[in-house]
């Protein structure tokens, strides 16, 4: 595959203009690598008021002042890697109640706890969260859909010249991951070969259930081990958590989790698949298109976390996702197949949890409706759903 040029990433710049427009204080959150610098640099007034608190002399302008530098200055001012000096909130919260206050602020960060509870507390109704992900269909273009899904939309393992180069890019990133990032996070109790068996296991649950004492006993861990360590890679936005949807619907529900690598190129990494051949004749095909067409959901119709769940019936009837909207549910399912027919778990779906519709998303080109509560949509055409009806108030 070619080399592609600079990709921009224009909602993600308007996002980040209404932020500023609207509270003293942006935090962009995301992992490492997936483009928060480069997004956030041009903002900045002028080249004082840019931090990267990863530099050594930028600590030291700050650290040495106490943060007064922060003082005199106007306009935007971007603090990179924000989570590098966690008191910096706090001086945040005073500079930004005061009346004379002439700058506004925006703040990166690998996601990290300190960072997390530094913007919500120190900052509560103060500060605008935004998440960062990897490229969207939209940003890409929808003709690279397939590219994008193989790859992931880290901008390094997507833009890569080669297949082989890419691989070799996001393999790098997972050892760096495992070896430098993790640990920054907290105190590592298990072993890099603990870890990385860990890691792999959530790449081969990807799209299942999950079932936390199962994994513990395969890794030799107590359950509270493994827990704690989903909710590290959770906080590091390198997996989603889908949470069972149930009200009393008189069914025996699934009441487990599913949980996703949010990046197909870093689950591909991990499952070592490597090209469109390999992840055409893979078993995880289904729950690698089910995941990554979750992401692009997500992303492109600016779903919150807490609308998001699954649902599933013990007997077999199920959606993969379930959208809360204010005037209903809405259902979408993932399915990696030519031409999606109507099954009995679809119409049991929509009779049962009463969707206002069931979007069936596959890897074509073409929309068609099944019926009148289920449409069928090509993944090229997902970005349009933001403006469906079913998805209005």
């Amino acid at each position: 595959m070619e080399a592609v040029n600079i990709i921009q990433r224009p909602d993600e710049i308007r996002h980040l203009r209404q932020g500023l427009a609207e509270w003293p204080v942006t935090v962009l959150l995301g992992p490492r690598q997936v483009g928060k610098t480069w997004l956030v640099r041009p903002f900045a007034t002028s080249a004082e008021n840019y931090f990267d608190l990863q530099n050594y002399v930028d600590r030291v302008r700050l650290e040495d002042s106490n943060f007064r530098v922060l003082d005199g200055l106007e306009g935007v001012v971007v603090i990179d890697e924000a989570q590098e000096k966690p008191d910096i909130f706090q001086k945040l919260r005073v500079l930004v109640d005061r009346p004379d206050c002439r700058a506004r602020f925006i703040l990166t960060g690998s996601a990290s706890p300190h960072i997390f509870r530094g913007a919500s507390e120190s900052l509560a109704g103060r500060a605008r969260l935004l998440a960062l992900g990897g490229f969207s269909i939209s940003e890409t273009g929808p003709e690279n859909w397939e590219r994008l899904w193989i790859r992931g939309g880290f901008p390094e393992a997507y833009r890569r010249a080669f297949d082989d180069l890419s691989m070799e890019w996001r393999n790098h990133y997972i050892a760096q991951f495992l070896g430098r990032d993790l640990p920054a996070l907290t105190d590592i109790k298990l072993s890099q070969e603990q870890l990385r068996r860990f890691f792999q296991m959530l790449a081969h649950h990807h799209g299942q259930y999950w079932n936390h004492s199962e994994v513990a006993g395969v890794l030799g861990v107590n359950m509270k081990t493994v827990q704690r360590y989903v909710e590290l890679f959770k906080g590091a936005y390198i997996v989603r958590e889908l949470p069972p949807y149930f009200e009393n619907l008189g069914k025996r529900l699934r009441k487990a989790p599913k949980l996703y690598i949010r990046d197909t190129g870093i689950l591909h990494a991990l499952l070592m698949v490597k090209e469109r051949a390999h992840l055409y004749a893979s078993p995880q095909l289904g729950a690698s298109w089910e995941g990554f067409g979750i992401e692009q959901l997500i992303t492109l119709l600016r779903l919150r976390e807490e609308q998001c769940y699954t649902w599933s019936v013990q007997s077999g009837a199920e959606v993969d996702v379930v959208v809360q909207v204010s005037g209903g549910l809405v259902g979408v399912e993932f399915k990696a197949a030519d031409a999606p027919r109507r099954t009995r778990s679809m119409t049991a779906a929509v009779e049962t949890l009463k969707l206002r519709k069931l979007f069936v998303v596959y890897p074509g080109e073409k929309n068609y409706p099944i019926d009148e509560n289920i449409e069928v949509v090509g993944i090229a055409n997902l970005p349009a759903l933001s403006t469906h009806t079913a998805f209005a108030p």
